[in-house]
């Protein structure tokens, strides 16, 4: 079975595919089912294609479908986990049609089984089983203005601004005191209420695990006992915060960390936290590729933090002058003779580390660039670091 960093590699290439057309086909097959029905719907769907107005994307979807069938049929039975098939034209060049086809076996049961014909290969089924972080709704909120968010993984989405009128001024003598306080007070119900409908959103957000509301004053306790949100959602937590805007949300977050610790953004910012720690005292902490590679050759590492996005080549290169190889991670070098070398072989050293460092127990964690902590380390770290195992002697 695919690692977990293979199969997430292999889905961001998937991504960059698009047809010029909707000629991309994707397949959704879950375990145990009939091949032979599958392949007798390709049929089905291999006719209706007849009906495309485009000839050039009629024959290349009716190629791709034959492709499809065809390695079905070497199939007698659906992997353990089920399969992703994924067929088309993925050339780049007009009248030079290019049919690949792509398997993906999953690391979890597929749960959908479809046919889609589409511009773009159907990869939500599959990007959902990678994203395994949790969600939390956010509220910042005080009595003139609300902004409500949600924590994703390490990713702060605000969902809907709003603002009350609750605190508006009247003219002098144009309200009795009885009748002004009564408005307000409506005014302050339905400011309460649009907050809770905001709040509908999260019940759609898979999985979910509460809502934390802040704010200064006693605004955000008043909205919590009032229960103007919907029944089903659990408030885990309210927090003393300054602000009711973004800056808000992101201040209710790091307040809020013993309520999370679990998630993502927390989980990063305290390993990213511990690496820069065991840096500065020159403890269990290593990075550079040379000391990664060391460390992995003697089976020590037991963390490995990646920069999301990064990519590491080591580059074989040969000087036709003086005929020396070199092993580099830039393909740019001058032989030592004054030559200019040429690439003689790529290698994926990136995918070798994180192989090792997942078959000798060890934790591959990626650090993204959208949080302080993470920016500060794939600066200063080159993107790549390495928590090792404590030596005892």
């Amino acid at each position: 079975m695919e690692s977990n960093y293979e199969f997430k590699k292999k889905l961001e290439e998937m991504t960059k595919y698009s047809g010029r057309g909707t000629e991309l086909i994707s397949v959704y097959i879950t375990p145990n089912y009939p091949v032979s029905e599958i392949v007798g719907k390709l049929r089905d769907e291999y006719g209706q294609a007849s009906n495309i107005k485009s000839k050039t994307t009629q024959k290349n979807v009716q190629a791709a479908i034959e492709k499809i069938m065809s390695f079905l049929k070497k199939m007698p039975t659906p992997p353990e986990n089920g399969v992703a098939i994924f067929c088309g034209n993925i050339s780049e060049t007009e009248g030079k049609p290019d049919i690949e086809l792509f398997t993906v076996i999953p690391p979890q049961p597929l749960q959908v089984q479809f046919y889609r014909c589409e511009s773009k290969f159907v990869l939500d089924p599959l990007l959902e089983i990678t994203d395994n972080s949790d969600s939390y709704g956010i509220l910042a909120m005080d009595g003139r203005d609300a902004t409500v968010g949600v924590l994703k993984g390490k990713t702060i989405k605000v969902l809907k601004k709003l603002h009350s009128t609750a605190h508006q001024k009247f003219h002098k003598g144009g309200q009795s005191a009885g009748r002004f306080q009564r408005i307000h007070e409506e005014t302050v119900e339905k400011y309460y209420q649009r907050i809770g409908e905001a709040m509908n959103a999260f019940l759609d957000i898979k999985r979910f695990k509460g809502v934390i509301v802040g704010g200064p004053g006693p605004t955000k306790e008043d909205f919590v006992k009032g229960k103007y949100f919907n029944y089903q959602l659990k408030i885990i937590g309210v927090v003393d915060i300054g602000y009711a805007d973004e800056s808000g949300l992101r201040e209710l977050i790091n307040k809020s960390s013993e309520l999370i610790s679990e998630q993502e953004m927390v989980k990063e910012k305290k390993i990213v936290d511990e690496f820069m720690a065991e840096i500065v005292k020159n403890g269990t902490a290593t990075y550079g590729v040379n000391e990664i590679m060391s460390n992995l050759e003697q089976k020590n590492v037991s963390k490995l933090l990646v920069t999301e996005g990064f990519k590491l080549v080591k580059y074989t290169l040969l000087c036709p002058k003086c005929g020396k190889r070199y092993e580099k991670y830039s393909p740019d070098y001058k032989c030592e003779c004054g030559g200019e070398t040429k690439i003689e072989k790529e290698e994926d050293l990136l995918e070798e580390i994180i192989k090792k460092t997942e078959e000798q127990g060890g934790e591959v964690i990626p650090i993204s660039t959208e949080t302080q902590e993470g920016a500060q380390f794939s600066e200063m770290f080159h993107k790549i670091g390495a928590l090792t195992r404590r030596i005892l002697y």
